[in-house]
């Protein structure tokens, strides 16, 4: 499993060329029903944020600002529980969980792309719906088509530098074990590998997880505050209703996926079971992407109206 590279040997250094994946567990009676039920929620997912996609790409009454957010958030749940589950479902069935070391930096990249990416799309999102409900005689000229292609950029690029960042710390380790005690990738489980000091890496990734979990997060809070201030001085009971009901969906899937995040990041390294992080994890990189369609569609009444207005069109 570990070679080491004559360059390397001189400097004494270890390269692992191949990383052995721990998985969920060990126990061989629970492979195939795992491996059943990530596959259906898989599907689901695909199948979830696909169809949200393309519902909002066929819907005219839908191509607003909130669902060209909603449609790239969709995406990205997309993209980045493909990035870690085909290869669990694989894990599941093989006698070997095997990696390469460039298939896992790989992995480790992607995956932060997305995840990143996620963070700063909720937090456009929530912009959004402050704008919507704090100002709606002006949404249409801030949030104009240039400002939301805009905002979207700048989603996807917070998300590269990022990653960029956090996985060229990671790799400047040296690793002198390959057994990796976690289903995927991921810096912390990474980092325990290594026989090189850690406490730099480690400060640099807790801050830079820090900064995108926190700058997120408080800018959420903060245009929520606003939002709540707005929504209880609207006279009405159906007003308010309505304007909460707006926001309600968005909120949901704000709290699913800072709460996990938070809970493997935002802590020293040692206070949770392996356990405990991997339910953290598997709920934000398979449960999340799967929920975030259902949230949208089952509490949106345009959602649920557009569904049958494709769906009248394809069967008559």
């Amino acid at each position: 499993m570990l070679s080491l590279s004559p360059g390397m040997a001189a400097g004494n250094h270890s390269a692992v060329t191949e990383f052995t994946l721990g998985g969920l567990t060990s126990r061989q009676d629970l492979q195939i029903p795992l491996f059943l039920l990530f596959l259906g929620i898989y599907v689901v997912t695909m199948v979830g944020n696909l169809g949200m996609i393309t519902l909002i790409g066929l819907n005219s009454q839908l191509h607003t600002p909130m669902y060209y957010f909603l449609s790239h958030l969709a995406l990205v749940d997309l993209c980045y529980s493909s990035v870690i589950t085909p290869k669990m479902l694989v894990n599941f069935v093989s006698e070997e969980n095997i990696i390469s070391y460039a298939g896992c930096m790989s992995q480790l990249y992607f995956f932060l792309v997305f995840v990143i990416a996620e963070c700063y799309m909720l937090t456009v999102m929530a912009y959004d719906r402050y704008v919507a409900i704090c100002h709606p005689l002006l949404y249409t000229i801030i949030m104009s088509h240039p400002v939301c292609s805009l905002l979207v950029a700048a989603v996807y690029i917070m998300g590269f530098i990022g990653s960029t960042i956090e996985t060229g710390l990671m790799l400047n380790l040296s690793y002198c074990e390959a057994l990796i005690s976690h289903y995927f990738c991921d810096i912390l489980p990474l980092m325990k590998l290594s026989c090189s000091s850690t406490y730099d890496v480690e400060m640099a990734v807790f801050l830079l997880a820090g900064f995108n979990i926190i700058l997120t997060s408080l800018t959420v809070l903060v245009s929520y505050a606003f939002i709540l201030s707005s929504i209880l001085s609207i006279s009405t009971t159906e007003g308010r209703s309505k304007a909460f009901n707006t926001c309600s969906s968005h909120l949901a899937a704000v709290g699913l996926f800072y709460g996990s995040t938070a809970f493997m990041y935002l802590k020293p390294s040692t206070a949770s079971s392996l356990a405990q992080e991997n339910v953290a994890s598997v709920f934000y990189t398979t449960v999340i992407p799967m929920l975030n369609p259902l949230i949208y569609s089952l509490r949106n009444k345009e959602v649920k109206a557009a569904v049958q207005r494709t769906l009248r069109r394809k069967l008559y």
